[in-house]
């Protein structure tokens, strides 16, 4: 493997985990990341659809509770004051914008900013060097 994902000299084995642990946890923010554009699609669409129901309901003659619907629910806040664009947009700019800074410092001052370090060095010790699709690296 290259020098991407080796240990620097003389770092300790506690360093390369505490990395490893922030970048792990940097995977499942990841994740809670791309959870919440879900909800921002979904409840968009969501939102969206509820044009036919106004729709819908006029036609058989509803117009009251096509009124409420539209007039309340329609284009309404899903938190105080925001549409979950903006909940991404606080999310991405405050919380996840901290945390990839944070972890990309810890790896830079453990690891010398070297990533998957704890997984490079897991990999080398699960593969059974010389069989086919153990390779230490792409081609070689």
């Amino acid at each position: 493997m290259g020098d991407a994902h080796c240990r620097p000299p003389g770092t300790p084995d506690a360093a390369v985990e505490a990395a490893g642990r922030f970048s792990e946890a940097l995977e499942r923010l990841e994740r809670a990341r791309g959870a919440l554009y879900d909800f921002h699609q979904l409840v968009g669409r969501a939102d969206a659809m509820l044009d036919d129901v106004v729709a819908s309901l006029e036609a058989l003659g509803r117009d009251r509770l096509a009124a409420e619907v539209r007039d309340r629910l329609v284009g309404r806040n899903v938190l105080q004051g925001r549409w979950t664009f903006q909940v991404v947009e606080e999310f991405d700019d405050g919380y996840y914008a901290l945390f990839r800074e944070l972890e990309k410092r810890t790896r830079q001052e453990l690891v010398g900013g070297r990533r998957h370090v704890y997984e490079a060095e897991m990999k080398q010790r699960r593969r059974t060097a010389g069989h086919p699709g153990h390779e230490a690296a792409p081609g070689t």
